[in-house]
């Protein structure tokens, strides 16, 4: 068994088809696939985009037999497998949407994560759930309590005979897929992104973000259901005849040297991570495992996902140089789901551009001041490119201006490549999108047309790419009987590198030795619920502060509770092990 090669042999052509199925029909004519490795790097199945669309038709053609309405909804474990791809697939000629669904990666109890899958079930009113033998326990337990009846795995459509009824794939206007935002948020949102979107983004991706040329292969170990991993790496690919060498997110975090050994073994120009990522190799990798890599084919080391440390990049940078790694391969880009994924990259080669402002003016003015770097007031920004072509973005004030480069606000976007909105969830719609303007939630400023993200708008909170809502938080510690409501608020405190570190405060009278059980529970709890270990703080009454409508001020009570010397101003190993 062979990889499928890296040059497709046909015309490379940048993502310029109306839909998502015309894309696999013109990657189907060349010899271009994806490769699945196993945890130790063994090529455990190779899918040929020819394969993938033959095997897609014949599943399309069984899932037509089902009876299921033009438009309607299949949940997908999304997997790094060859299933999810084809059952992916064949929803797009069938003309049906699918739905990835994430695996059970940090949630510790089985029971959270079926409930988490039947909210996702339910919220998407998907008709058939699917995923890799595996996986069946959680699929069927959460397939019935959705009241589902077809569930399970590539076999329960062995039986079915395929319709004799021609296809009839998604068109430009209808959906390709949804996409949901993060399952750490209490009510976690389906982005609605249609056809037209997707391959408008596919497009920029293809021609302007990574400038696919010939030669070009990727490796990744991106999960399937994140939008980076997923767009960036399964369709945007697929879009642009790439070839893919695929290991499993556990995988990765299990080997990340093995990220690297595929890299350099089967020389690839395109890999992209969060910073985690690139900081997890660089400090799990020891000396003598460097000399059997050769990065020097390496032409886009995308990075995205979450705030962009540089000090990470500088670290990974220095460690593999001699690998032949250079660090103008790095191309910090920035995205978000509701706009497809791309929204603006660095230009190919130009390597990391940053920005070295000071942290005060910043933090309370708003404004851009440079700073030398040896200042101790010194906070290095990482700059994410321009805008992609085709796409405007906006800094506005939180009165609605549009401010001038140099100054923080919130950050719009508008285009092609926005999504048509949330899934049942027409408020929620209307908050973000008004008059073709996506409102990012995210804060930032232009400097010389590049993007800078500084933080996001209602204290987000980033745990290694993941999106934490301080409110999901909140209800955990409000679920004892100990936390009256309202008596809770969340947030993040930075580390030295600008890295959060979630943070519980909490408005309690206890004896000491209550108090010390209530914040052993409170972080068990949140480490069970949400898989991220969190800071719990337990503080006197009438400490939280309050908005005119009664809800927690988090920026407010953060501040408060420094001056009071609750909490640090950054957060640190010494900190952590404090019994605040």
């Amino acid at each position: 068994m062979k990889v499928t090669p890296t040059e497709s042999g046909i015309p490379i052509k940048h993502a310029t088809f109306e839909t998502l199925a015309q894309a696999l029909d013109y990657a189907a004519q060349g010899e271009t696939g994806y490769n699945f490795f196993g945890p130790r790097g063994k090529l455990r199945e190779v899918l040929p985009y020819s394969l993938l669309k033959k095997e897609a038709l014949s599943l399309a053609r069984k899932l037509l037999s089902l009876g299921f309405p033009r438009g309607s909804r299949i949940a997908l474990l999304a997997h790094t497998d060859p299933l999810f791809v084809k059952f992916f697939f064949a929803c797009q000629y069938a003309g049906y949407v699918p739905v990835p669904l994430p695996l059970m990666l940090q949630l510790n109890s089985a029971e959270n994560y079926v409930s988490q899958l039947v909210r996702f079930l339910e919220i998407s009113s998907a008709k058939a759930f699917f995923a890799p033998p595996e996986f069946l326990k959680f699929v069927e337990e959460a397939a019935q309590r959705a009241g589902l009846e077809i569930f399970g795995s590539e076999d329960v459509l062995s039986s079915v005979p395929e319709s004799a009824a021609g296809l009839e794939p998604l068109s430009a206007e209808e959906l390709a897929y949804i996409q949901f935002t993060s399952g750490s948020t209490r009510f976690p949102r389906g982005v609605m992104v249609t056809q037209r979107a997707l391959m408008h983004n596919l497009h920029l991706i293809s021609k302007y973000g990574v400038s696919r040329q010939e030669g070009d292969r990727a490796v990744s170990w991106l999960p399937f259901y994140h939008d980076m991993g997923l767009v960036g790496l399964v369709l945007a690919p697929l879009a642009a005849q790439v070839s893919v060498d695929y290991m499993s997110p556990k995988d990765f975090i299990v080997r990340p040297g093995l990220w690297l050994r595929l890299i350099s073994e089967h020389r690839a120009t395109i890999s992209f991570s969060p910073p985690f990522g690139y900081e997890l190799a660089a400090m799990r990798l020891k000396e003598e495992d460097l000399k059997e890599l050769d990065l020097s084919s390496w032409r886009i080391a995308g990075v995205g996902a979450e705030m962009i440390r540089f000090s990470v990049l500088e670290k990974f940078a220095e460690k593999f140089a001699p690998c032949g790694f250079d660090s103008r391969a790095f191309t910090p880009c920035y995205g978000m789901a509701e706009c497809t994924l791309a929204i603006s990259f660095t230009t190919p080669g130009e390597g990391v551009k940053t920005d070295v402002v000071n942290r005060e003016v910043l933090a309370r003015e708003g404004r851009v001041k440079p700073c030398e770097r040896e200042s101790r007031e010194a906070k290095v920004l990482v700059r994410c490119g321009r805008p992609l072509p085709g796409l405007e973005v906006e800094v506005r004030a939180p009165d609605g201006r549009v401010l001038p480069e140099e100054q923080v606000g919130v950050l719009f976007v508008r285009g092609e490549s926005v999504m048509a909105g949330y899934l049942g969830d027409p408020e929620a719609t209307r908050e973000v999108l008004k008059d073709g303007w996506l409102n990012t939630g995210d804060l930032a400023y232009l400097r010389e047309g590049e993007i800078v993200i500084t933080g996001r708008v209602k204290d987000m909170i980033i745990v290694h790419g993941k999106n934490v809502w301080p409110q999901d938080i909140e209800n955990l510690a409000e679920s004892l009987p100990e936390v009256r409501s309202g008596n809770a608020c969340a947030f993040a405190i930075p580390d030295e590198e600008g890295k959060d570190h979630p943070v519980l405060v909490v408005q309690v009278s206890l004896s000491p030795e209550k108090e010390a059980t209530l914040k052993a529970r409170l972080a068990s709890l949140i480490r069970k619920e949400l898989g991220i270990d969190c800071l719990v703080v337990l503080v006197p009454k009438n400490t939280i502060v309050r908005t005119t409508s009664g809800k927690p001020a988090r920026s407010h009570t953060r501040k408060v509770c420094q001056e009071k010397g609750y909490l640090p101003l950054y957060f640190s190993k010494k900190v952590s092990s404090q019994a605040l």
